[in-house]
């Protein structure tokens, strides 16, 4: 597989996360680790920063508490709550206004909308996920990791 670097243009940037990159990093997904290593490592160090809602907290935490996982619950919750270059931020009013506004108008669904709303509110210029659904939205690049891995294949 060829690797293309899709990281490097987002140095000095804030990239805002979705839930899904997170957890293949974690998790080390055979297909999707290779594709969000680089990204990660160079959040790691200091040359990107990472926000997201947290909502991703609520997110990532369902498996590692089915499974009684705390060695798991607690790689994520290192990652989200000290990790260097990560900033996990609450759902403000102007946060939820603005989730709002993307459901009218995108009919984006909720969860989503405030990864996008918190993203949009820290000054992120890129949004990384694995949901091709997403809309475009002005100012904020969306990176689709199943997009990537397509072209890194070719």
């Amino acid at each position: 597989m060829g690797q293309i670097d899709w990281v490097t243009p987002l140095h000095g940037k804030v990239v805002g996360l979705d839930t899904a990159p997170l957890i293949y990093f974690i998790e080390e997904h055979p297909v999707f680790l290779p594709i969000v290593l680089p990204f990660f490592e160079a959040v790691q160090r200091g040359d990107i920063r990472v926000v997201t809602s947290t909502i991703t907290l609520g997110e990532v935490l369902v498996k590692p508490l089915r499974l009684q996982n705390t060695a798991l619950r607690n790689r994520y919750e290192r990652i989200l709550l000290t990790a260097r270059g990560f900033a996990m931020l609450p759902v403000t009013t102007r946060i939820a206004r603005l989730t709002a506004n993307l459901r009218s108008q995108r009919r984006v669904k909720t969860p989503d909308a405030l990864q996008i709303a918190t993203s949009l509110d820290a000054g992120a210029t890129a949004f990384l996920t694995n949901d091709s659904e997403l809309p475009q939205i002005e100012g904020l690049r969306t990176i689709v990791l199943k997009e990537l891995a397509a072209t890194s294949s070719k």
